[in-house]
């Protein structure tokens, strides 16, 4: 990923710093080694379908999804499919921050996350907001205070009223968490879960990629990282690669039961 497209930030007049851009090109280096589960492949390809068959669908009268809920386990692979999304319609990812939306003054969340859909309603991309539970908690929760009660209910207008050509991707690990309300909000639903014995394998078998390695070691580390997350195999798998650069040798199962031992995952 170029500096310049890292760097990238939504216009002041959104906010200043409340989100990161990335381009269709920035997306395609993040998935170079997505392994997506068949179920969700299945509800990304299809959803990528309709999009671009935006007139056809409005023709016969059908609505045309626009807003993606992502809820799973950390570590499974929801951060990537928005990039995925990205790139596969060729538009920009605007990743938000919630440390620059969530605001201790009050009133000043629930404009932000209004600008920020204000924004993807002048431009089109893709508006990914990580842990959504943080402004989409829900309102029946006594303890919350009623400052995020509004936010919730800025939030509900936003969706209702986003019928632009962007589309709105949410990721939280903690979908009981989220509003009824906002959750019906949401045309279409993904369940991320830990890799299965296929998936693991797979991903595997892309982060060693053209690394030197012993015989038989993308099953037998397959097995040895079973109940892993993607997002921790690929910590193991880098911890593993430094020790085999460091010693000029090829990567081991010696390695990675010792790349296993000290990350704990």
């Amino acid at each position: 990923m170029s500096k310049s497209s890292t760097n990238s930030r939504l216009p002041r007049s959104t906010g200043t710093d409340m989100a990161a851009l990335y381009t269709p090109n920035d997306c395609a280096k993040k998935v170079k080694r997505i392994v997506l589960h068949p179920r969700n492949k299945q509800i990304v390809d299809e959803f990528v379908t309709i999009v671009s068959m935006k007139d056809e669908f409005e023709k016969h009268d059908v609505p045309v999804p626009n807003k993606v809920v992502m809820f799973g386990p950390p570590g499974t692979g929801k951060t990537l499919t928005a990039f995925y999304i990205a790139q596969q319609l060729q538009i920009p990812l605007v990743l938000v921050r919630l440390d620059a939306i969530i605001h201790s003054h009050l009133g000043e969340t629930g404009t932000n996350v209004r600008k920020i859909f204000d924004y993807a309603h002048s431009t089109r991309c893709v508006l990914f907001l990580d842990e959504f539970d943080a402004i989409a908690r829900t309102r029946i929760n006594k303890e919350e205070v009623k400052e995020m009660t509004r936010v919730v209910n800025t939030l509900l207008q936003c969706l209702d009223e986003f019928d632009s050509t962007s589309i709105f991707v949410a990721a939280t690990n903690l979908e009981e968490d989220l509003d009824r309300a906002v959750w019906r909000r949401f045309d279409t639903k993904m369940r991320f879960d830990l890799p299965d014995d296929a998936a693991r394998h797979e991903y595997v078998r892309l982060l060693i990629g053209e690394f030197a390695h012993e015989t038989g070691l993308v099953e037998r580390t397959s097995e040895l990282l079973q109940g892993i997350s993607f997002a921790d195999i690929e910590q193991i798998m880098v911890k593993a690669k430094r020790k085999a650069i460091i010693e000029g040798s090829e990567l081991s199962y010696t390695k990675m039961l010792a790349s296993l031992e000290e990350y704990k995952p």
